[in-house]
C-alpha cells in the first residue's frame, strides 16, 4: 500500500470502519450466496436419496411443500352418473326447440353410453390415484423430513435472492468502494497525488465526472420511463443515481475544503501541468465519453453503456472475490513457504524471477485478467525479486509482467468469454495455442533477462548441497498443502464442485481464508516458516481479525479504482462502437499480412484504454468478420488479440498494468527506484518500461505472423498439423 497515499478528513477513522464493513459484508454475501448454491444442489440430492419411495410414486421434489388435496370425488357411482346423464340427454331431445343449421351441419346428438363410461371410468379412476398419491405424501411427511425441507428451501431462497440480485450487488459494491476512493485520492492515474495542486484537480475532474454521470443517469430514467413500456429494474437506476450522487457530494466537499498533505510546506503548491497527470483515467474517460454523447444528443448514453455491466455481473464479482483473495494471501507465509524452497538453490534473480513468472501464471489463467493479478499478488512478486538482489527497476518490470503470461492458459475467463460469442472457436483450440504462447513469451522474457546481466550464464548452487537444504524445507510446506488439499476435496467431493474457471471465485477466497486462520495459529505456537530473508519484508497482522481486517481494507483501496475503471471503459467501447471509427477500414483486405499488421496495432491501441471484457464483446462484432473475410484463421486471431491486449496494458502512455504495480508497490519505493538510477544509462533507467514492452512486442510479432509463414511453406503446414494441433475427440 503506498505510504505517500493521502487520508482526507472525511476519510476519518469511522467511514473508514464502515467502507470496509460494507465491503466484507458484501463479498461474504457474495461468498455464501454462490456456496449455497452448490449447497442447494448436494441437498437436493440428498433428499432424492433419503425420502424417495419408489414403491409408492413419491419422490422428494414433490414434498418440497405440503400437498394440496384433490377437489375431485374418487367416490363417484359411474352408472347411476351415466343414467343421470342419459337422462338429461333425452329430455333435452325431446323438449329442445327447432334445430338451427349449425346443428345441421353437425348432425343430430346423440348419447354414447360406451364412450361416457370409459371417459368418466378413466376421470374416476385418476381422481382415486390422485387421492392416493396425497395420501401417500401426506404420510411421507415426517418430523425428519419438515426439518430437511426446512433446510434445503432455506438455501434455495438464499440462491434465488442471488441470482435475483446479483446486479444489485455488484452496484453496492462499486458504489462503496468507489466512494472510499474518491475519499482517499486513490483512483489510478498517470501519477498519484502528491502537491496540493494535484489534489484540487483531482477533485474537480471527479465532480464534473459525476455530475456528468449523475444527468446522464436520470435522463435514461427519465427515458426509460416515456417510453410507455414499465422499467423492468427501477431500483438499478435509483442505485445509479445514488451512487453518483454521493460521488457529486463528496467530490463538492472535496473541492470546498481541499486537501492538503502534511508536507506540503515542503514540497510547495505543485504546477498545474504536472496536476494533469493526477486526474483519474476513470474521470478521464467519463469526460471524453460524455462530450462524445452529449454533443450527438445523446446524454442517456453514457448511462446505458455503463450500466451494460450489470448484463454480466459475475465477472467483476468474481475479480472483486480474487483482489481480496491476493489482499489474504499477503497476510500468510505461504510466499516465505515457496521462496524457502527456492533460496539454497542461490539462484539469480533473473532465474528466479522466471520461476516466479511461471509461478503466477497459474492464479492469472484462473482470475482471467492481468490487472486483477498485479492487484493481488505484485507486492509480492516486488518484494521477493528485490530480496534476492534484483534491482528495483527489474522488480518493477516483472511486477507489471506477472500479470501478462497466464491469460491464454486454461481455464482463463477471458478465453471462456470469447468462445461465449464466437462460434468459429473452441475452448480447447485456444487454449492449446494459448499453452505455446505462454512458454514463448515466458521463455523471451527469462532471454531478455539473461541479456541484461554482463554474465548471461545461469548461477544455480550444486545439487548436493541445495537439494539437502531445500528438503529441510519440505515440512514447512506440507501443512499449507493439507489445507488447500482439504478445502478442494470439500468442495469435490462434498459439494461435487471441482476447482475450475467456474468455481475458482468462490473456492480460492475460501481457501486464502483457512490459510489466514491456519497461519496465524501458527504463528501465535511459533511454528510455521521464518520470514528473516526478507529483506524487504511486507507489514503482516499476526491476529486473525486483524489480518482480515488490513486485507479487507487494501481491497477497499485497489478495487474502487479498479471497479470505476471497467466501468467506464464500457463507455469508451460506446464511443468507439457508435462513432464508426472501427468501419474506416476496408471490408475486406486483399492480403493476410495486411490484414494482421492492421489487427495487431489496432488490438494493442484498444488494449491501451479498454478492460478485456468489454473490448472483446466490441471487437467480436467490428474486426473479427474483418479478419476472417481476409484469410486469418479465427484461432490464429484470437490468440492474438490477446497477446495484443497485454502488450497494451504494459504500453505507455497509459500502462494499466504499470499504474497498478505502482499502486500496490507504493509511491515512496517507485520513487526511490527512478532515483537510484537517475544517473545511470538510458535502458537502465526506463528498464521497467522497456524490457517488458520489448518483449511482448516480440512475442505479438512472432504469434501474429509466424503462422502466416508456416501457411505459405508447405513442408512446414504439414509438420505443424501433424503433432501441434490438438487431438480431436
Amino acid at each position: 500500500m503506498s505510504t505517500s497515499r493521502p487520508t482526507h478528513p472525511l476519510g476519518s477513522s469511522w467511514l473508514s470502519r464502515l467502507t470496509t464493513l460494507a465491503t466484507l459484508a458484501l463479498l461474504l454475501l457474495t461468498l455464501v450466496i454462490s456456496t449455497g448454491e452448490m449447497v442447494h444442489g448436494q441437498l437436493l440430492k440428498v433428499g432424492e436419496m433419503v425420502f424417495n419411495d419408489p414403491a409408492h410414486q413419491v419422490q422428494y421434489f414433490l414434498l418440497r411443500a405440503d400437498p394440496e388435496k384433490p377437489a375431485c370425488d374418487p367416490t363417484v357411482n359411474v352408472d347411476r352418473e351415466i343414467a343421470r346423464q342419459a337422462a338429461a340427454a333425452a329430455s333435452g331431445a325431446t323438449t329442445s326447440p327447432k334445430p338451427d343449421d349449425l346443428d345441421d351441419l353437425l348432425g343430430a346428438k346423440t348419447f354414447d353410453e360406451a364412450a361416457t363410461r370409459a371417459s368418466l371410468s378413466a376421470t374416476v379412476q385418476n381422481c382415486i390415484e390422485r387421492h392416493a398419491l396425497h395420501n401417500s405424501l401426506v404420510a411421507h411427511i415426517t418430523p425428519q423430513l419438515k426439518a430437511f425441507r426446512a433446510l434445503e428451501t432455506s438455501f434455495f431462497g438464499l440462491f434465488q435472492f442471488g441470482s435475483d440480485n446479483r446486479p444489485l450487488i455488484l452496484l453496492l459494491l462499486m458504489g462503496v468502494t468507489i466512494l472510499a476512493t474518491t475519499v482517499g485520492y486513490h483512483h489510478i492515474s498517470l501519477v498519484a497525488p502528491r502537491h496540493p495542486r494535484d489534489f484540487k484537480v483531482q477533485a474537480w475532474t471527479m465532480l464534473a465526472a459525476s455530475s456528468l454521470s449523475m444527468w446522464s443517469a436520470v435522463r435514461y430514467y427519465q427515458i426509460s420511463g416515456d417510453s410507455g413500456v414499465p422499467i423492468e429494474d427501477p431500483h438499478i437506476h435509483f442505485g445509479w443515481m445514488l451512487m453518483f450522487g454521493s460521488l457529486m457530494l463528496v467530490s463538492a466537499w472535496q473541492t470546498l475544503r481541499p486537501h492538503r498533505p502534511d508536507n506540503s510546506q515542503q514540497l510547495g503548491e505543485g504546477s498545474w501541468l504536472n496536476a494533469l497527470k493526477a486526474v483519474p483515467l476513470a474521470g478521464l474517460m467519463t469526460l471524453s465519453s460524455a462530450h462524445y454523447f452529449f454533443s450527438t444528443d445523446h446524454p442517456s448514453g453514457l448511462a446505458i453503456y455503463t450500466n451494460a455491466l450489470m448484463e454480466f455481473p459475475n465477472l467483476p464479482l468474481q475479480l472483486a472475490l480474487f483482489i481480496w483473495g491476493g489482499m489474504l494471501f499477503k497476510q500468510s507465509r505461504m510466499v516465505d513457504v515457496f521462496m524457502n524452497l527456492l533460496r539454497p538453490w542461490k539462484l539469480s534473480p533473473e532465474a528466479l524471477t522466471y520461476i516466479i513468472l511461471l509461478a503466477a501464471a497459474i492464479p492469472t489463467a484462473y482470475t482471467g485478467g492481468s490487472g486483477a493479478f498485479v492487484m493481488a499478488a505484485g507486492a509480492i512478486t516486488y518484494h521477493e525479486i528485490r530480496a534476492v538482489g534484483g534491482s528495483s527497476q527489474y522488480a518493477l518490470a516483472a511486477t507489471a509482467m506477472s500479470g501478462s503470461l497466464g491469460v491464454v492458459l486454461r481455464p482463463s475467463l477471458l478465453v471462456v468469454a470469447i468462445v461465449a460469442v464466437n462460434k468459429e472457436v473452441t475452448s480447447d483450440e485456444l487454449f492449446h495455442w494459448g499453452l505455446y504462447v505462454f512458454f514463448l513469451t515466458s521463455t523471451l522474457f527469462f532471454v531478455a533477462s539473461q541479456m541484461r546481466r554482463e554474465r548471461h550464464t545461469i548461477e544455480v548452487a550444486p545439487a548436493r548441497q541445495a537439494l539437502p537444504a531445500m528438503l529441510r524445507q519440505v515440512p514447512t510446506l506440507l501443512p499449507y498443502i493439507a489445507v488447500v488439499a482439504a478445502v478442494i476435496a470439500f468442495y469435490d467431493g462434498v459439494l461435487d464442485a471441482s476447482l475450475n474457471e467456474i468455481t475458482a471465485p468462490i473456492i480460492m477466497p475460501v481457501m486464502m481464508i483457512f490459510i489466514v486462520v491456519f497461519d496465524k495459529l501458527l504463528l501465535a505456537r511459533g511454528f510455521g516458516p521464518k520470514s528473516e530473508h526478507l529483506a524487504f519484508a511486507m507489514h503482516r497482522e499476526k491476529g486473525v481479525r486483524s489480518s482480515l481486517g488490513v486485507a479487507t481494507v487494501e481491497t477497499v483501496e485497489h478495487l474502487g479504482g479498479y471497479m470505476f475503471l471497467i466501468l467506464l471503459s464500457q463507455a469508451a467501447g460506446g464511443v468507439i462502437e457508435r462513432s464508426g471509427i472501427i468501419h474506416l477500414a476496408p471490408d475486406v483486405f486483399d492480403s493476410a499480412w495486411t490484414a494482421m499488421t492492421f489487427m495487431s496495432i489496432s488490438l494493442v491501441v484498444l488494449g491501451m484504454f479498454m478492460e478485456p471484457l468489454g473490448a472483446i464483446f466490441l471487437v467480436s462484432g467490428t474486426l473479427a468478420p474483418l479478419a476472417y473475410k481476409s484469410g486469418i484463421d479465427p484461432v490464429h486471431f484470437w490468440v492474438m488479440v490477446l497477446v495484443a491486449f497485454e502488450l497494451g496494458y504494459l504500453m505507455p502512455p497509459v500502462a494499466l498494468n504499470q499504474l497498478l504495480a505502482r499502486q500496490v508497490v507504493g509511491d515512496d519505493l517507485m520513487a526511490a527506484a527512478d532515483k537510484e538510477v537517475a544517473s545511470q544509462s538510458f535502458y537502465r533507467r526506463y528498464e521497467r518500461w522497456i524490457l517488458p514492452c520489448a518483449v511482448m512486442t516480440l512475442g505479438l510479432v512472432i504469434v501474429s505472423f509466424a503462422p502466416l509463414a508456416v501457411t505459405s511453406v508447405p513442408e512446414l503446414q504439414a509438420w505443424f498439423k501433424g503433432w501441434m494441433l490438438p487431438s480431436q475427440p
